[in-house]
């Protein structure tokens, strides 16, 4: 009769391992030799398992290895970022530890980003590659993970193959800004492997008078550490003592009595208990969940820690909402219908975008379903199915997980987000796979196409995990996917012209720039970016309305000012140039466009009362720095400011410099320029434009 991976540990329809060890006639060699034969078979099975489930998750994605960078928060986070350009490095270590840039403090993700840039430069496809090893690698701890909490191999990788193929995870994994997405889940899964390892020497270190005996202790310390370079992933994570304590409930059980667990155990996970039994005294209770309670302590400090960090990085990068803006009632109202449309996706993934607008007003049947649903299934796992834990495990990781992103904290313009999902659907996923093991158990003849519907719900969430990937393909694609499925988003037609714009589609673009700022008139970056394209088609004049309502709209943005000052400089108004990029350099020091272009203004405008050589020199250091001398447009600048200000012999070294870096690259016109400027400063004379 063939061997069911399934019952390779005992949990359901066989005694546990160690009870039939015991009742072995030769007791401990026999039982050893079992023990063996079991282990190895179980070994076998898993990493078939792991081959199938890494082999699948690639398959689904191996599309992204031909996918670009996209212009929604890729050029923060890496192709327009000068630290993670720069690579790794000792001022772009400290820079990711003390900077709070794109209204985050997540310094592992930004020197992942750095290190993809040492190993690849700006390829796109090795930096997706990256994102989708990361994630084959959270599938398969996971895998390993679950299994051994609940001994449960088919059901455990039901769950892997879910969380590694649904569509709804291909944002987490096609988007390389959202490497701290897949990164902190990575810390994540470990963090619970470790979680696990602590339990299991815990419970195997009955004797010993400190709080933490030895190997169980450096377990616990690693979970710490593990969950601590999670948060600097990502702070999402700070929902994970939460789930340790939901663990601990099920499937570790450690709320339960060992009379309650054995019975968990031998009906695969249905804890019911024989009617004669008394039910366990409040005080039982409150003795066994205090304890775990104080061992999360640590934990839930961490957590604090990161959401005040968090908290202040975001308020001080003007992303958080406020309360006058969106109203507390509002959030509540789109937290219950994000609830409940993330279900939606779940079970049928279709329409899915990159950025979801919430509309100006949520119709109240909406709410009133959500509010139903969520309420009946919630009651649900708290009365009748109490009686199963893994309904209540697998309710509360998914309502508790989203809680940071739900919207009660409103961050961002999006209403929800597919990325959003990558950690809390794995609690719907345990519902849906161990209820639909019992109902095989229970129903049994529906066993004959358990096997084929299993097949067929992973081969769906391939086929259509395959196509969503090539969405992502570039900006067009993604943009373009984004207004065919949403309504009125000004933000997708905004990304949309610039795409367009930058492959010099210039009639498309503009039609989409006019398209934002129908649907949105006080959105500030379809102001500025109309006044950008217009300048760069040379009609100045046009486009300085746009700029200077961008400066109205949005006048903490330094990127606005940097763009308007680049539109007078255009027309020869150079006292108004000079002085938005100094409000630019002003509100953002880091500023590479910005720096350069005021240095080159102060370093060679044809009129002296512009001139400025120190400043000049000050700025384009910095721009060098930024980019760590490996730019030859801020290094020419740096040359001509030397020579400004006199410093004839730096001059030709940067011009020397920035001539091999062009003939390097095969930039002969900037290389020739180069040699021009050369031979003024060999000449020891400063290099002034013409007027």
């Amino acid at each position: 009769m063939p061997t069911n991976p399934e019952n390779l540990t005992g949990r359901s329809n066989a005694e546990p391992q160690s009870v039939v060890c015991q009742r072995l006639p030769e007791g401990k060699v026999l039982g050893r030799y079992l023990k063996n034969m079991v282990r190895h078979k179980l070994g076998f099975y898993q990493f078939i398992i792991c081959a199938l489930l890494a082999l699948a998750t690639f398959a689904a994605f191996c599309p992204v290895l031909e996918c670009d960078f996209v212009n929604f928060d890729d050029p923060k986070y890496v192709t327009s970022n000068a630290f993670v350009q720069r690579g790794l490095s000792c001022e772009g270590l400290r820079w990711a530890f003390t900077n709070t840039h794109a209204a985050n403090w997540h310094p592992l993700t930004w020197l992942s980003h750095m290190l993809d840039v040492q190993l690849f430069g700006l390829n796109p496809g090795l930096h997706h590659l990256t994102n989708l090893f990361i994630h084959i690698a959270n599938v398969l701890v996971f895998f390993l993970v679950l299994q051994r909490m609940t001994r449960a191999l088919g059901r455990s990788a039901f769950v892997a193959a879910l969380f590694a193929l649904h569509p709804l995870h291909v944002e987490s994994v096609a988007w390389v800004s959202e490497r701290k997405d897949v990164l902190s889940a990575f810390f994540f899964m470990l963090t619970m492997w470790a979680y696990v390892k602590y339990v299991e020497q815990s419970r195997g270190q009955k004797s010993s008078c400190s709080l933490f005996p030895l190997p169980s202790s450096l377990f616990y310390l690693c979970a710490l550490l593990l969950f601590a370079l999670g948060l600097m992933s990502k702070p999402m994570l700070v929902t994970l003592p939460f789930v340790l304590l939901l663990l601990d409930y099920w499937p570790l059980e450690r709320m339960e009595t060992r009379t309650l667990s054995l019975l968990t155990r031998q009906n695969g996970g249905s804890a019911e208990q024989p009617s004669n039994a008394a039910p366990p005294t409040t005080n039982a209770r409150s003795s066994r969940v205090w304890p775990l309670l104080i061992e999360k302590l640590p934990f839930f400090a961490l957590s604090l820690g990161s959401s005040i960090i968090t908290f202040l990085a975001q308020k001080s990068g003007g992303a958080m909402a406020s309360l006058e803006r969106i109203p507390l009632d509002d959030r509540l109202m789109k937290a219950m219908v994000s609830y409940l449309t993330y279900i939606q996706k779940m079970v049928w993934p279709a329409k899915l975008a990159v950025l979801y607008l919430p509309p100006n007003q949520w119709p109240l049947w909406h709410l009133g379903l959500a509010l139903a649903v969520l309420s009946a299934v919630t009651g649900a796992v708290l009365g009748p199915g109490r009686a199963r834990p893994y309904l209540s495990a697998g309710w509360f990781w998914y309502l508790g997980t989203l809680i940071p992103v739900i919207g009660l904290v409103q961050v961002g313009n999006q209403s929800m987000a597919d990325r959003y999902t990558y950690l809390p659907l794995v609690g719907l996923f345990l519902i849906l796979s161990w209820g639909g093991w019992e109902i095989l158990e229970t129903y049994r003849p529906l066993k004959a196409v358990a096997g084929f519907a299993v097949l067929l719900i992973v081969a769906c969430c391939i086929t259509v995990t395959g196509r969503q990937v090539q969405f992502w393909s570039d900006s067009e694609s993604l943009f373009t996917q984004c207004i065919r499925v949403t309504q009125n988003n000004h933000i997708a037609h905004n990304n949309l012209g610039n795409a367009l714009a930058k492959k010099g589609r210039q009639a498309e673009a503009r039609a989409h720039y006019l398209e934002s700022l129908r649907i949105q008139p006080s959105y500030a970056d379809a102001w500025k970016n109309m006044g950008v394209f217009l300048t760069r088609l040379g009609q100045i004049d046009e486009a300085m309305p746009y700029l200077r309502e961008g400066v109205r709209l949005d006048p903490g943005s330094s990127d606005v000012y940097g763009k308007l000052a680049f539109a007078l400089a255009a027309e020869g108004k150079f006292d108004g140039a000079i002085s938005y990029y100094r409000e630019c350099v002003l509100l953002n020091p880091d500023q590479i466009e910005a720096c350069n272009n005021l240095a080159w203004i102060l370093a060679t405008n044809p009129e002296a009362k512009w001139r400025d050589g120190q400043e000049a020199v000050r700025l384009a250091e910095r721009a060098c720095q930024l980019t760590g001398y490996t730019n030859t447009v801020p290094i020419g600048t740096l040359g001509a400011a030397y020579a400004e200000a006199g410093r004839f012999s730096d001059a030709q070294i940067m011009a020397e410099k920035a001539g091999q870096l062009a003939h390097q690259m095969g930039l002969m016109e900037l290389a020739a320029k180069n040699e021009e400027l050369l031979r003024l400063y060999r000449a020891n004379r400063p290099y002034h434009a013409a007027e």
